[in-house]
């Protein structure tokens, strides 16, 4: 009597397959972890790419505090470098913002004096900021601002015009191979941000409106 063997010879057995099913998720896990920390990694950069362009001037930043010329500073009378005045107006900012002059030729280590003549043509008073930046990138670290209205919030009644100062420096150990300088102005409308930190809930106590009384 011939007995059938119901076993099929391609079947493994289960604890084979539990042990391949375990490997398998294990090496899921590990794939999903190494993801998440690849990205983490990448929006980790941001903020130390911001502070590293801030402590060493790159990428066309320049320093928001106003710099004081070196003692005994000598100017280069031998070399010239053109810069370039110029001013960005987002489409949502109704100023106008323009340098005295847009191109100056200065020497190395001189300290230059110049302004920009800013203009509210809305019928509101608005509040600007001025952000700054220096291209080529690798320039912005040898280009120091003594004065820039910059540093400050600029307000500007409706219809208001104003003359806003500037004096700056180019350091005279900047690089032979920079010629021509650009620095640009990004003007911002500030005003609702300001009048949201100025304003500040009055709490009325019942002292308070005893004393009114």
């Amino acid at each position: 009597m011939t007995t059938s063997n119901n076993t099929s010879p391609n079947s493994k057995p289960s604890s084979k397959q539990s042990k391949g099913e375990q490997k398998n998720r294990t090496l899921t896990i590990k794939l999903v972890m190494a993801t998440v920390a690849m990205f983490g990694f990448g929006y980790a950069l941001v903020p130390l790419y911001d502070v590293m362009c801030e402590a060493l001037g790159i990428n066309g930043k320049t320093s928001d505090v106003a710099a004081v010329q070196p003692v005994g500073m000598q100017v280069d009378i031998s070399r010239t470098i053109s810069v370039e005045l110029m001013a960005h107006i987002p489409p949502n900012m109704p100023w106008q913002l323009k340098p005295a002059n847009s191109v100056m030729t200065v020497h190395p280590g001189e300290v230059i004096q110049t302004v920009y003549y800013a203009t509210n043509l809305s019928r509101q008073d608005l509040v600007g900021q001025a952000v700054p930046s220096v291209s080529p990138g690798m320039a912005a670290s040898y280009f120091n601002k003594m004065e820039c209205f910059c540093f400050s919030k600029q307000p500007l009644k409706a219809g208001e015009s104003t003359e806003l100062a500037l004096m700056f420096y180019i350091e005279p150990n900047i690089p032979d191979s920079i010629h021509t300088l650009t620095l640009s102005y990004t003007l911002f409308d500030i005003s609702e941000k300001q009048t949201s930190t100025s304003s500040s809930p009055i709490t009325l106590t019942n002292a308070t409106l005893r004393s009114i009384e």
